[in-house]
């Protein structure tokens, strides 16, 4: 359709990690699926929505980020609200390099893909099931440093425990505990929720305790956390992703570009 020759197809990105028109047709697909006008049933599978049958009428000759910026949906891809824990601003536009400078440039499109990632990666948790999120969660925490290993941190919430899906040493040596919630929620999670984990941590004579979930909290549950005596850490979805991509949880290397510079010490002359 495009009438695009061998030599095009072929094109490679300078990282060789896969060719351009994988690449821009990715971008392509993910720009549509975030404005609403294409589905993702299941993973490298799209399907056409209604609102993408519409859109196919109102321009038979193609679609532009103008267009999709008359769905909210995508405006708050491209400038989401701020969140605690956020990687950075979503979609971030690359500037030609009047405005910009070339390290400028490649640090915005690495932001860009370092957001595109975390939505992706909570997505995927999301599609899983809540003992698939719960190990996740004791991995990540074991690649931080937490607990020396998995087979000492034990997850425990399938059993109705009060609410404690996880345990883990804080350090190697086990001189103390951290007890773990993890939750897959799309709403904000509230104060009721943290009172409840709160409470679990003092019936059983903890003191700390780390509680994840894939969406965030509302403001009030900051409030209520600085009157407990227990040392509780909250985790949102943004950060979470962020710390996934970070130990590498769920994430592996697709390409890597190597920047070079002039050796000044090479060209010196004694």
């Amino acid at each position: 359709m495009l009438k695009l020759s061998a030599d095009d197809r072929a094109q490679m990105l300078a990282s060789g990690s896969m060719t351009v028109l994988r690449d821009r047709t990715g971008w392509a697909y993910y720009h549509l699926f975030r404005a609403g006008l294409l589905d993702r049933p299941s993973r490298g599978r799209y399907s056409i929505t209604v609102r993408g049958l519409q859109a196919l009428k109102e321009n038979p000759t193609g679609l532009d980020q103008k267009y999709l910026k008359k769905f909210p949906e995508y405006l708050e891809y491209l400038a989401p609200r701020p969140k605690e824990g956020d990687i950075s601003p979503t979609a971030i536009p690359i500037a030609d390099a009047v405005t910009q400078t070339p390290q400028g440039i490649i640090d915005g499109a690495y932001k860009t893909l370092q957001q595109k990632l975390a939505n992706e990666l909570l997505e995927q948790i999301a599609a899983k099931s809540p003992g698939f999120f719960e190990d996740l969660v004791i991995k990540l925490l074991v690649k931080m440093g937490y607990g020396g290993s998995e087979n000492d941190a034990r997850v425990t919430g399938r059993s109705g425990d009060g609410g404690i899906d996880g345990l883990i040493n804080e350090d190697r040596l086990g001189l103390d505990r951290i007890y773990v919630q993890a939750k897959r929620w799309q709403d904000k999670v509230g104060t009721p929720q943290i009172r409840d984990f709160v409470g679990s941590l003092a019936g059983c004579g903890a003191h700390k305790g780390v509680f994840i979930t894939t969406s965030s909290f509302q403001p009030a549950v900051h409030e209520y956390l600085r009157g407990v005596q227990q040392r509780v850490v909250l985790i949102d979805g943004q950060r979470l992703a962020a710390l996934c991509m970070e130990f590498e949880i769920g994430v592996a290397v697709e390409g890597a570009y190597v920047i070079k510079k002039i050796d000044a010490t090479f060209f010196e002359e004694e």
